[in-house]
């Protein structure tokens, strides 16, 4: 018998918890980090740079046993709007939906402005969306426009 090469990662099927797939490859950390990864103390495995259809190149986030808020999934719109949330039980999906860009962003972006409040008091930034098409957000305290590319992730 000849062992053909192979061509595939292969990654153990998670049994129970939340694939985030479809992020772009430059945006997986800080997706990581919105999602708290690092304090996770559960088996995560994360891939970056794959090979995808849609993005060419793509990064996958999975974590066993854990079910994130629709909350906190949606945070990683702002970063990764392509980006898709798969559910798994018993090793079968049950959910799948694309994340959905919140209207309000609160404590995830710092504000670039210097001279905004909230980089010189102790409070959390607040951003509202202005648009959703090409991801655009104004501070709440001092209007500062960011387009997602530029966001500064706490």
């Amino acid at each position: 018998m000849t062992d053909k090469p192979k061509k595939e990662l292969a990654v153990a099927a998670l049994a129970s918890g939340t694939v985030i797939d479809h992020i772009p490859s430059s945006q997986l950390f800080k997706c990581a980090k919105i999602l708290g990864i690092e304090s996770l103390d559960t088996h995560v495995t994360i891939g970056n740079n794959l090979d995808s259809h849609r993005l060419g190149k793509k990064g996958i986030i999975k974590v066993a046993d854990v079910f994130f808020p629709e909350e906190t999934l949606n945070r990683i719109a702002l970063i990764a709007p392509s980006a898709n949330i798969n559910i798994i039980k018993d090793y079968v999906v049950t959910e799948k939906h694309q994340v959905e860009l919140p209207d309000n962003i609160v404590g995830i972006v710092r504000c670039g402005n210097p001279k905004c409040i909230t980089n010189n008091e102790p409070m959390k930034t607040r951003f509202e969306v202005v648009d959703r098409n090409d991801v655009t957000i104004k501070c709440h305290y001092c209007g500062q426009v960011v387009k997602s590319g530029d966001a500064l992730i706490d």
